[in-house]
């Protein structure tokens, strides 16, 4: 028996973090044990646990448990947490947290270089042409500090920050492996800062030294693309505290004292990437100078960002001489992060690193990325290095180098994936190679835009936070990864921006343009991200902290609807809607042809309830009445507005039916269901949705009965679809359904990103319903297991490591027609199993522990084919085309003759076509041919 997974707020040893309370989780793994028997959390200020600061024992959650003690500044604490399982068996495990600087005053100084140097352009010889700038140089500092230690350092920490990006440095030694510190905030209130252990790092006599580049606070950045959105000057502040072995403690602080000059960075951007140039000072004076005092008006606030790591290294698949000439680089994956080079090169050459996502006619391209310049340089001073960005990072898959002397080896190259310290929670391997492909490509999306803040995209001139997007993919997300210290960062973020703007949540942030993007859907991850996190993690503490900003959301709705004079509808204000749709004026329309205001509506009333949800769960029942009773107005004012009185909805496209469903507004579920159904038949079974309809259009169709076309949509390989981006060699998910076209070549260059992950929201089905693994308590401390197979995946295997242990669920179905199922429930657990197609009696509520089962099921999963199949897709089968030319002449007849009339008819509708020449007899005798086909 073990104790592993001990976690302090989600997060595993943090050190430096912003702390409003202690919660601690673990697991217990290795035991036959069904639950704990009496758990114990102690927290002390020494190793030894000699001196308590709290304990809790007793039924504890181990998902969750809020310790009650006062923290104090700059503290290490340390966590005992001992079970004893109800089979006698005992264990015990520790882990540790530290405290910030909190409300401790600082004692050190902010400090600036001079301040008209800072926009001092440094001057360079240009005539070599390997020298000639397509960006302006800015003068990038490095500040320095030498000191001396006195006696044995039993304690060292560095507290610091740097606007906008910094890397530290002790003794020549890389402080800390996190990229793109101190992280993105809204700089204009508050700036993070970091806290690192340096004791290893020191020596007799040290220096230490930092370097500063413009990230999001001062580089391009925006749907405007400005510079200086927070500010125009580098600064720095922070301070190393020294406790010697006396206990006596020195500081040392930022001030006068410290002396700066050039660094050897002269271009750093998000967008426009950046250069590193070893000869930039080479007969120009670079000076060691005084810096400024200076003072800025943000709040320095402990640290919420989780670290942004080197979290992977891909080597290079290919060397490709394209037609044009170039040499480009395939690493066979598009990622976030940047590239990491060995140099060799000669003094004064210069090596440019161009990125982008496609080939286009076999050369390089980037277009899409507008006006992202995305770019890395390096001129050589001679020395051999290993060479990265350090101010900047890419999204994609090739890479053009330019400039390189001699042959290239592409060992020497490396890609670096960049994305926040998240954990693997989830795993999903079926019998569909292609479907193993899509997983796998929404999975990168989601480490591709988790650099800090959840982005839209990592390539072009945008990878801002977009809510919609957030939002529709949060649930895959929290499957995929421990997504809970990242989103509970991201929310602080959402609500700082939403503050400034009286309870309206932005469909964007950063809100750095007047014109603020204001949409439901967009606006309602206020409710929806927070009720998800609490779904998933069970943390009740991080719901009450979010609970203003969920509240806030509705209330600005109910507010704005109340101005109007109360119609209890989202039917106001301009709205994104099904953003994307296939089913608008164009297929290449922004906006689909589902009625806004009606989508606006629908989420209003489940935010509404969502919020009442969450009043209940935190003891608010005044709250939780009020919003509950608003959900209902929300929900009678939409059945008057949008059905008829025998419960027809009056939008016909396939979004308005998925989002009725979703909301759970309609009249008649049975009317909605038929009627969606029967908009299939109408757009020839091709999915129409956008980012609102298609994220949940499997798993509505799911929860409705309807998991036979849900797995259809969702290994549809013709456009539009999943699978038919993965044919046309997707690596990630696609902003748009055609953003390449069948013949290779991108639609479009406006809005074109190939790695855009809200459509990977699909994968969410796969975990919660072919798998079968949903919550049935927060937490995940009771589960439903109700995993539902298809013939088309052939097996199964999912596991899912939640804030209460690993669930696991797997199923095959054998060649004998069999189903074997595999179940996994975590210790301390309960899961709800319902085994499908299963005619005994129920199994129910299963304690921890692994059962497995073999059975014959009610149905007959080797059926190829069912009387919903598509002709089209049954003519596609050799075996399946005889038997209809030998079955049905006329049908026979329109397909050979290159008709496409019945292509997207099954066997049940050619029922109804006895008037077409179709008599029952024939029908009758197709079916039982093609349905006999295993």
């Amino acid at each position: 028996m073990k104790i592993e997974h001990i976690r302090i707020n989600g997060i595993r040893t943090p050190v430096g973090y912003a702390m409003d309370s202690v919660r601690v989780s673990w697991l217990v793994t290795e035991t036959a044990a069904k639950k704990a028997a009496a758990s114990c959390v102690e927290i002390s200020t020494d190793k030894e646990f000699q001196s308590i600061a709290d304990t809790a024992e007793g039924e504890l959650n181990a998902a969750c448990t809020v310790m009650n003690l006062s923290l104090q500044p700059r503290t290490r604490y340390f966590v005992r947490v001992s079970v004893t399982a109800d089979n006698g068996q005992s264990a015990c495990a520790c882990s540790f947290f530290e405290t910030s600087k909190m409300d401790e005053p600082w004692q050190a100084q902010w400090i600036k270089p001079i301040p008209e140097e800072q926009s001092v352009v440094a001057q360079q010889d240009e005539s070599p042409a390997h020298r000639v700038r397509h960006v302006s140089e800015e003068f990038h500092p490095v500040f320095e500090k030498s000191f001396s230690v006195e006696s044995k350092v039993t304690a060292a920490r560095l507290y610091i920050t740097g606007l906008g990006l910094y890397v530290a440095r002790l003794n020549g030694n890389r402080v800390g492996q996190e990229g793109l510190t101190p992280y993105f905030s809204d700089y204009h209130t508050e700036v993070q800062y970091q806290t690192y252990d340096v004791t290893e790092l020191l020596q007799q006599e040290n220096l230490i030294s930092v370097e500063l580049g413009n990230g999001w606070y001062k580089g391009n950045f925006g749907l405007a693309g400005k510079k200086n959105n927070y500010g125009s000057e580098f600064q720095l502040i922070a301070e190393l505290h020294l406790i010697y072995e006396d206990g006596r403690e020195e500081v040392i602080g930022t001030d006068e004292s410290w002396l700066y000059r050039g660094s050897d960075t002269v271009v750093s951007d998000i967008y426009d990437g950046e250069e590193i140039d070893r000869l930039a000072w080479e007969g120009k004076d670079n000076p060691a100078k005084t810096p400024v005092i200076s003072v800025i008006e943000a709040k320095l606030v402990p640290r919420r960002s989780i670290p942004v790591l080197e979290k992977e290294s891909l080597s290079v698949e290919k060397v490709i001489c394209t037609p044009a000439g170039e040499t480009v680089l395939d690493f066979g994956q598009n990622f976030a992060g940047y590239v990491s080079f060995y140099s060799r090169q000669p003094r004064g050459e210069k090596i440019v690193l161009d990125f982008g996502e496609i080939l286009q006619n076999g050369n390089f391209y980037n277009a899409n990325y507008r006006s992202a310049r995305s770019q890395f340089s390096y001129i050589s001073d001679g020395r051999e290095e290993w060479v990265s960005p350090q101010f900047t990072f890419f999204g994609f898959r090739y890479v053009r180098v330019t400039g390189w002397i001699g042959t290239l080896d592409p060992a020497d190259f490396a890609g670096k994936v960049l994305y926040s310290d998240m954990e693997s929670t989830g795993s999903i391997v079926t019998g569909h190679k292609k479907l193993n492909r899509l997983f796998l490509n929404a999975m990168w999306g989601q480490k591709s835009n988790s650099i800090d803040i959840a982005t839209d995209c990592p390539q072009r001139d945008e990878r801002l936070g977009w809510t919609g997007d957030a939002q529709v993919f949060s649930g895959t997300a929290c499957y995929n990864m421990d997504a809970a210290g990242f989103y509970n960062k991201f929310c602080h973020d959402l609500s700082v921006e939403q503050n400034k703007l009286n309870g309206l949540m932005p469909g964007v942030i950063p809100v750095l343009e007047p014109n603020i993007a204001f949409s439901a859907v967009w606006g309602d991850i206020a409710a929806f991200l927070p009720y998800t996190l609490y779904e998933r993690y069970g943390d009740r503490k991080a719901l009450e902290q979010q609970y203003p900003m969920m509240k806030a959301w509705v209330d600005y709705i109910d507010g704005k609807d109340a101005e109007r004079g109360r119609q209890y509808l989202f039917n106001f204000s301009a709205q994104l809607g099904d953003w994307l749709a296939l089913d608008g004026r164009t297929e290449q329309s922004l906006q689909g042809g589902t009625d806004e205001y009606f989508i606006g509506s629908c989420y209003y009333a489940m935010s509404a309830k969502k919020v009442a949800e969450a009043a209940k769960a935190l003891g608010l029942k005044e709250d939780a009445l009020h919003y509950q009773e608003l959900h209902e107005k929300i929900v009678n004012a939409v059945l008057n507005d949008y059905y008829t009185a025998s419960g027809k909805l009056a939008l016909d496209t396939q979004t308005a039916y998925v989002v009725a469903l979703y909301s759970g507004i309609y009249r008649d579920r049975s009317v909605v269901v038929s009627a969606l159904r029967e908009r299939f038949y109408k757009d020839c079974f091709k999915m129409k949705g956008g980012f609102v309809g298609a994220p949940i259009l499997c798993k509505v169709l799911a929860e409705n009965g309807m998991m036979d076309e849900a797995f259809y949509y969702l290994l549809q390989e013709g456009y539009p679809g999943w699978l038919h981006c993965v044919d046309l060699g997707a690596t990630t998910i696609w902003e748009r359904w055609n953003s390449v076209l069948d013949n290779g070549m991108l639609s479009g260059t406006m809005m074109n990103s190939l790695n855009h992950y809200a459509f990977g929201a699909v994968i969410e089905f796969l975990y919660a319903h072919a798998a079968g693994i949903r919550p049935a308590a927060p937490g995940f401390t009771k589960a439903i297991l109700a995993p539902v197979p298809d013939r088309r995946l052939g097996w199964l295997k999912a596991s899912y490591l939640s804030r209460s242990g690993l669930y696991r669920s797997e199923w095959e179905i054998e060649s004998d027609g069999s189903l074997h199922i595999t179940l996994e429930i975590p210790f301390g657990c309960t899961a709800q199993a319902e085994l499908p197609y299963y005619d005994q009696e129920m199994i129910g509520e299963l304690d921890a522990g692994t059962y497995e089962y073999r059975y014959r099921p009610t149905v007959d999963l080797l059926r190829r084919y069912s009387t919903r199949t598509l002709i089209g897709d049954i003519m596609k089968d050799e075996a399946a085309a005889k038997i209809i030319r030998e079955t049905s002449p006329l049908l026979a007849w329109y397909l050979d003759t290159g008709s496409t009339d019945y292509l997207y008819e099954n066997l049940d509708t050619l029922r109804r076509m006895f008037f077409m020449g179709f008599s029952k007899e024939e029908v009758d005798k197709l079916e039982n041919a093609i349905l006999a086909i295993r």
